[in-house]
């Protein structure tokens, strides 16, 4: 009886160690819409869970790390949501297109103007980021989660090497390497366009081919046929000739 007391209570404990720790799973997160390559643009979504029972989302401010900056930041529309770009001047300037940038954005921000993000539910806000750093692995963001309680949540911490991940660990965006489009396009449209010519040419070629043999299988067939035919009337000419003979 004991054993069996002392196994439930472990059970139950389990549970509960679970239910407690499920959340810290539940984090703002940000990932790119395909690849985010070093020296280019991308299109990156915030993503931002509701971890309350009994309260909302109602705003989310987004940190653009200092010590990389962007000059281009552009936000997508999202319903029941405002936006607030805020830019700061920069004490060593960007190059940007030939052009020198004294200002980049510092902080996001966006702000429900309806129920915003019930629980049980989660949102994405969709940026436009460009140039990204070519002399960085990864951006680090810091986030502002507040709810319809007033509660504040800071997603700031930053994972340090071979550590377990913090309870509230900032969103990071990992950089893969640099391509020679730095606007993210796979090809160029000439590229596109060569190889659009290749594959007509290879269709026609095809077609082509299958014509061919399509001819030579009639052909074979109309061969074969006319042999059939050829050996049914020698052997009818040669029935008939017996029938008579009998006669």
């Amino acid at each position: 009886m004991k054993a069996s007391r002392i196994a439930a209570t472990g059970v139950v404990a389990a549970s509960a160690v679970l239910v407690l720790s499920g959340p810290a799973f539940a984090h703002v997160s940000v990932q790119p819409e395909g690849t985010a390559a070093k020296g280019g643009y991308a299109t990156v979504n915030f993503k931002v869970p509701n971890e309350r029972d009994k309260a909302s989302t109602t705003k989310l401010e987004i940190n653009f790390p200092a010590d990389h900056p962007l000059a281009s930041v552009m936000p997508q529309p999202v319903d029941g949501w405002n936006v607030k770009v805020t830019k700061s001047k920069l004490d060593k300037p960007l190059e940007l297109h030939g052009e020198k940038i004294n200002e980049a954005v510092t902080k996001v921000t966006w702000t429900a103007d309806g129920k915003g993000i019930q629980p049980g539910f989660f949102q994405k806000f969709p940026l436009s980021i460009g140039a990204l750093p070519e002399d960085a692995d990864e951006l680090v963001f810091k986030a502002i989660q507040t709810y319809s309680n007033d509660e504040v949540v800071r997603w700031i911490e930053t994972q340090e090497k071979g550590e377990e991940e913090p309870e509230t660990p900032a969103p990071v965006l990992a950089l893969s390497a640099a391509t020679d489009d730095h606007h993210g396009s796979a090809a160029s449209d000439d590229d596109a366009d060569a190889e659009e010519g290749d594959d007509a040419k290879a269709a026609a070629s095809t077609t082509e081919a299958a014509s061919a043999d399509s001819s030579d299988t009639t052909a074979r067939v109309l061969g074969v046929v006319g042999i059939v035919v050829g050996v049914a009337g020698v052997a009818f000419g040669v029935l008939a000739g017996r029938r008579r003979t009998n006669a």
